[in-house]
């Protein structure tokens, strides 16, 4: 029996494929004439990963053509990765240690000009005073008060006077004139007379300063927004607000100090007299003031009725209260204002001497 030629046989690469689906060993596929010369032309491999997915082109194309391409892929991406790793040179002739370098300076421009999460670094922006302001206040000048009025019954005085002058609107801050509405030592003991001097100013938009003085000379008030009149319920706006002013001795200096150059340090220096007899501190006085504005809890500002006029309420209590014959008052803590009682003897206290001014009537 004759047999058959025998023809030349291509060998066959073995399967790609394991049981599981897991990629072939690289050892267990035949060196081919094409992946012999990718191999020459590629540095030798990093580790076992690099040169696996190449042998798995090979097994999968079984041609020369895909081998050469893929090793020359898998060659241009480890070269890649390895340039900029630093651990081989680049084509272009770098240093190894190009990478590391540019990651360094990538870093320190962070530190430098980024703060690495919120974009580009912005330096402080200096804020300078403004070299315009405003020209200073000119000084208040009171009037009203009669020449035969004695100085120790003028309870408002020019250091008072200008410290609640900081407090007003802002409209009626730049008026310097103060003209006096009512005073107990000029017009009598009377709140039905001070209601009668106040209807002039109805509808009309000036603060009146509330001026008391107890029995033991303590001087406080209230800023108010409209003038007191009768009315059935509270009124007035968030403007007003209670103040006190305290007058405090100057401790006389040590036997042995030379008081020969001695100056006096005060919390508010005193005002000289003026013309119409408004000052009344002495050189040994020196003046501490506090306001208690509006707090917000309530809307009760003013009320007034025949029998008495009041400015804050809230809790049973009054900010401060007068009598219709203006002899008692009440002065306690209240919400509309959350001020301490005005006067030093107490939550009720005799009156001596009442005032009431207007700010910016013409």
């Amino acid at each position: 029996m004759s047999t058959p030629p025998r023809h030349p046989r291509t060998s066959t690469p073995p399967s790609t494929s394991r049981p599981g689906g897991d990629p072939p060993d690289s050892s267990s596929l035949p060196p081919t004439p094409a992946s012999a010369a990718a191999r020459h032309h590629r540095p030798p491999p990093l580790t076992p990963a690099a040169t696996a997915p190449a042998s798995i082109g090979e097994g999968a194309t079984g041609s020369g053509a895909s081998y050469s391409y893929l090793g020359s892929m898998w060659t241009g991406l480890i070269r890649r990765f390895s340039a900029e790793d630093g651990d081989f040179p680049s084509p272009t002739g770098a240093s190894p240690s190009s990478g590391s370098q540019r990651r360094q300076h990538h870093h320190k421009e962070q530190q430098q000009g980024k703060d690495g999460i919120n974009g580009v670094y912005a330096p402080p922006v200096v804020r300078r005073l403004s070299p315009f302001r405003p020209p200073p206040l000119d000084p208040l000048v009171l009037h009203g008060y009669r020449d035969s009025t004695p100085v120790s019954a003028r309870l408002l005085t020019a250091v008072v006077a200008e410290e609640i002058r900081t407090m007003v609107p802002e409209r009626l801050r730049i008026v310097e004139d103060w003209r006096l509405v009512y005073s107990l030592e000029q017009d009598g003991a009377s709140l039905a007379t001070l209601y009668q001097k106040c209807r002039h100013y109805e509808g009309r938009r000036v603060g009146f300063i509330l001026v008391v003085k107890d029995e033991e000379g303590g001087t406080f008030g209230a800023y108010l927004s409209e003038y007191p009149h009768p009315a059935p319920s509270y009124f007035g706006n968030g403007e007003c607000f209670l103040w006190r002013a305290s007058t405090l001795a100057s401790l006389p200096p040590p036997p042995s100090a030379d008081t020969t150059n001695l100056t006096r340090n005060t919390t508010l220096a005193p005002a000289p007299k003026s013309a119409h007899g408004s000052g009344t501190s002495t050189p040994s006085e020196s003046i501490r003031f506090k306001a208690f504005p509006y707090s917000g809890l309530n809307d009760c500002y003013i009320n007034c009725e025949a029998g008495f006029l009041s400015v804050g309420s809230g809790g049973g209590h009054y900010g401060l209260w007068l009598d219709d014959s203006l002899d008692i008052g009440h002065s306690s803590q209240c919400d509309t204002f959350g001020n301490e009682p005005l006067s030093d003897t107490g939550e009720k206290f005799g009156v001596l001497g009442v005032e009431l001014w207007v700010v910016g009537a013409t």
